[in-house]
């Protein structure tokens, strides 16, 4: 589903260039739930904005689905991200002015998808059918990245990239939202990549890819 092979990716600062990853190479297969570990100024945000086609490497091949989307202008990589990936943010991401089903409908009609139904079983299936109409300020926290999990898998993408998604949460919402990533996982059979620096958050994968300094320090099978 997901091949790295020898991405950099540099930034130009000023008269000089930061290099940021340094020839990843890597492969997640179809249905795998995966976990990028590593610590602050490792690269990982950087791979994970490569993987999510929010940005493009300076070199290298990224396929996806069997597709090379190295290369593609922004419309193009755009079409990708709102047909082939779902995004979960530590931060939720969500509208507040929008209630939790106007914001699961607002992530369907991005992919061209405009069915209620799909947004009402997408919080139905993350446990909030009775919060629905219900804003993210009278939300917890658990609840709201709930909505944002919800967003995320409604259109049924075949990558859920999830950045941090129990960052801002306590120990027990954070295993609420693991469990439910899981089971979702499972039952929808998609491929779920986590960046994370929690090693408990991590453990609910089936592997861990750890980078150090840009690169690919090691493989950690679970």
């Amino acid at each position: 589903m997901i091949r790295l092979e020898g991405i950099t990716k540099t930034y130009p600062m000023g008269n000089r260039e930061l290099t940021v990853l340094h020839g990843i190479t890597f492969t997640i297969e179809r249905g795998e739930m995966v976990a990028i570990m590593g610590a602050s100024g490792s690269g990982k945000s950087t791979t994970l904005n490569i993987l999510g086609c929010l940005d493009q490497p300076t070199s290298g091949q990224y396929s996806l689905d069997g597709r090379d989307v190295s290369r593609l202008n922004r419309h193009e990589l755009a079409d990708v991200r709102a047909h082939k990936i779902g995004f979960v943010f530590q931060s939720y991401n969500l509208l507040p002015r929008m209630s939790a089903l106007e914001n699961v409908k607002l992530g369907l009609r991005y992919a061209g998808l405009h069915d209620s139904s799909m947004a009402k079983e997408a919080l139905a299936r993350v446990g909030l059918a009775d919060r629905a109409h219900h804003k993210p300020t009278e939300m917890s926290g658990g609840e709201q990245q709930r909505v944002a999990i919800a967003r995320a898998l409604s259109k049924r993408p075949p990558v859920i990239l999830a950045d941090e998604p129990t960052g801002n949460l306590d120990s027990h919402s954070s295993e609420e939202i693991m469990n439910i990533l899981v089971e979702l996982h499972k039952d929808q059979n998609n491929t779920l990549v986590m960046i994370t620096h929690e090693p408990d958050m991590a453990a609910y994968c089936e592997r861990i890819i750890h980078l150090k300094d840009g690169m690919v320090l090691r493989v950690e099978q679970l």
